[in-house]
């Protein structure tokens, strides 16, 4: 099997800022996760990543936050698109 694209969305937003969510699924598990995704999702304001959420081999499955890097659990990719449009929403300007 070849990595399958599941998802692929990207917006510019009224205000300029970017919105991307690609999410494949893959063969083998990207070392040190165990599931069978490989995913980015930002949201970059003025040049300047607010949110990102993404599972670099080597790293695993992790978050960026206001400049904060954490570890990030995946559950599902319905549960990552969730977790990124809440990370947003609670960042975006009302």
């Amino acid at each position: 099997m070849t990595a399958q694209l599941v998802t692929r969305f990207k917006d510019i937003t009224t205000d300029g800022a970017i919105l991307e969510l690609v999410i494949w699924k893959v063969p083998k598990p990207v070392p040190p996760t165990q599931h069978g995704y490989k995913y980015r999702a930002a949201y970059v304001v003025n040049g300047v990543r607010v949110v990102g959420f993404d599972n670099e081999r080597g790293k695993g499955d992790h978050c960026h936050l206001n400049g904060v890097e954490k570890p990030y659990v995946f559950i599902s990719v319905e549960q990552l698109v969730e977790d990124f449009i809440a990370a947003v929403a609670a960042r975006r300007p009302i």
